[in-house]
């Protein structure tokens, strides 16, 4: 039999971990995670989600924090891996409901925040920042130390971790993909996970995302150089869109346009805005200030290059208003080139086929990808996790940051190395992942779930999952209203709003049960509370059989 590992005393080594999931597991967004040793946590990012096509009316999705509220005393740092909304947009959510924590980000992470806090009206004082670089040691209370180790990824100093515990190391990846040609010339810092799995990683928690991939994922250089191809060739004005916090994306794609004397114009919000903050830290260099798209009389449309917002099709955003000609000052014409640099977030597919298709009506030339490589994935294909895995020859192994599809082809992955790992486990948001020497499993789940924001920047009130559901049957089943007034000269009014009555008198049917339950109801005494009762099953009932549809049913009996 095995001889149990022992601690320094001789005892058996008991000691235990625990790893408990927000967001981030099954999903690609809402990255938050705690990790608990004895009466210590240590939190690491604290992300948003946008919301599926059938959570009508909601902006966006942050996980539910009830058991960090509750926790909160014990927390002793947290950690920002980078800049990305889905692992800092969360944040201003869920500040205001904790005490002062210690933060902990790099320059371009903490500019980002910081830009939140402005739009949420957040102090800074509220919160205790520590800029670190992306290679830095962090001590977080009595027993985590966090070695910070440089990753290339679609956004400057983005980091992943070596936490150091009393019973091992973990190794989290963070974001990632091994870029050697990235646009800042930083490329990734995998000596520290070969450090740690010098003697192997107790646990490895793993990008996802590009699982299924085989090769390795491409390099921004390359996009670099298609946008350079299709940028010579031009005529005339050349309209790029692309996520507002692709820095180095940004930045490529400045330095090409320079090449051809073109003029940088910046269009929509959020581009404006992360824009500024990357320039004043220095990560975005131009060699002339952007031109704001009204003062652009004089200069010539082959001369002139738009970064905008909306490639996933939002259609506030300045190239769906573009699309659709609704932009109040610029207008798209014969000659304008449109490069889409970047893949839809699954559930955006309709929207940014919609915009690409007003741009053909348009007589617009449209770059998109697959077709042309204008984007490639700021995420590991199969053979960069090979070479991540086996650096850090984990014992345990937990794949992370996709869907399960994902997941599991990384799951199988791990255990077709040859060095596969002891365990692996793929566990679901809220879990709490119990980790020893020994074992990793399951072994029990907090209060976890989605809170959903209905106006972004003006609420941080949850919506009730009811009101989706209402949301989604005034959508799809549409609405019957039912005035009645009980007395003796009963009367009933019947309103439905995407009820197809047809030729079947649906109306007269339903004021005609309406009314012989009010009639009865008076004559028999009864409450309005069991008339409004006696009304809306009789109808629920009538309308599933005569439509085949649940429409939401809003019966109201007043006393007359």
């Amino acid at each position: 039999m095995a001889k149990r590992d022992e601690r320094k005393d001789g005892r058996p080594d008991d000691r235990k971990l625990e790893y408990i999931p927000f967001g981030g597991l099954g999903e690609i967004g809402k990255n938050m995670a705690a990790f608990r040793y004895e009466d210590e946590i240590l939190m690491v990012d604290g992300g948003l989600a946008f919301p599926d096509a059938d959570m009508l009316g909601v902006d966006i999705l942050v996980p539910k924090i009830d058991w960090l509220v509750e926790h909160a005393h014990q927390v002793k740092g947290w950690v920002l891996t980078h800049g990305h909304e889905d692992h800092i947009g969360g944040l201003p959510y869920m500040l205001k409901q904790l005490p002062k924590i210690p933060m902990y980000g790099a320059k371009l992470t903490l500019g980002l925040l910081r830009g939140k806090f402005e739009e949420f009206r957040l102090k800074e004082s509220d919160v205790d920042l520590h800029e670190v670089t992306t290679d830095e040691r962090i001590k977080i209370g009595t027993h985590f130390t966090v070695d910070l180790f440089r990753m290339t990824h679609s956004i400057p100093d983005n980091s992943g971790m070596v936490i150091h515990t009393p019973i091992g190391r973990i190794v989290y990846t963070g974001d990632f993909k091994l870029d050697y040609q990235p646009a800042d010339g930083q490329t990734s810092h995998l000596a520290k996970i070969a450090e740690a799995g010098r003697d192997g990683a107790l646990l490895l928690i793993s990008d996802s995302t590009n699982a299924e991939r085989p090769g390795t994922t491409m390099s921004e250089y390359d996009v670099k150089g298609a946008v350079n191809q299709i940028m010579a060739k031009a005529p005339g004005r050349v309209i790029v869109t692309t996520f507002s916090s692709h820095i180095h994306r940004l930045q490529n794609i400045i330095t090409v346009a320079e090449q051809y004397d073109r003029r940088i114009v910046m269009e929509g919000r959020s581009m404006v805005k992360v824009a500024r903050i990357a320039q004043e830290l220095g990560y975005l260099k131009l060699r002339q200030p952007f031109v704001e798209s009204d003062k652009l009389d004089g200069i010539q449309d082959d001369k002139l290059l738009f970064l905008c917002t909306g490639s996933q099709g939002q259609p506030m955003a300045a190239l769906a208003r573009l699309a659709a000609g609704t932009h109040r000052k610029i207008t798209l014409k014969r000659g304008d080139t449109v490069i889409m640099s970047s893949n839809p977030i699954p559930g955006n597919e309709e929207a940014v086929n919609r915009v690409i298709n007003q741009l053909y009506e348009r007589d617009i030339t449209v770059f998109y990808p697959p077709e042309f490589k204008v984007h490639v994935s700021g995420h590991a294909s199969r053979e960069e996790l090979k070479l991540v895995f086996d650096l850090a020859r984990p014992r345990f192994f937990i794949p992370w940051h996709g869907e399960p599809r994902h997941q599991v082809n990384h799951l199988r992955l791990a255990e077709s190395m040859p060095r596969p790992p002891k365990k692996s486990l793929i566990p679901r948001n809220g879990d709490i992942v119990t980790i020893t020497k020994d074992d990793v499993r399951v072994t029990g789940q907090i209060d976890s779930g989605l809170i959903y924001i209905d106006s972004v920047g003006k609420s941080t009130d949850e919506i009730e999952e009811p009101v989706i559901r209402d949301r989604q049957m005034l959508a799809e089943e549409g609405i019957v209203v039912i005035m009645a007034v009980a007395s003796r000269q009963a009367t009933v009014e019947v309103i439905t709003r995407g009820v197809a009555e047809g030729k079947s008198g649906l109306v007269k049917e339903i004021e005609k049960m309406a009314l012989d339950a009010v009639q009865r109801g008076v004559k028999e005494k009864r409450r309005l509370q069991d008339i409004r009762d006696d009304i809306f099953y009789p109808v629920r009932r009538y309308l599933r059989k005569a439509t085949g549809r649940n429409p939401l049913i809003l019966p109201t009996v007043l006393e007359g």
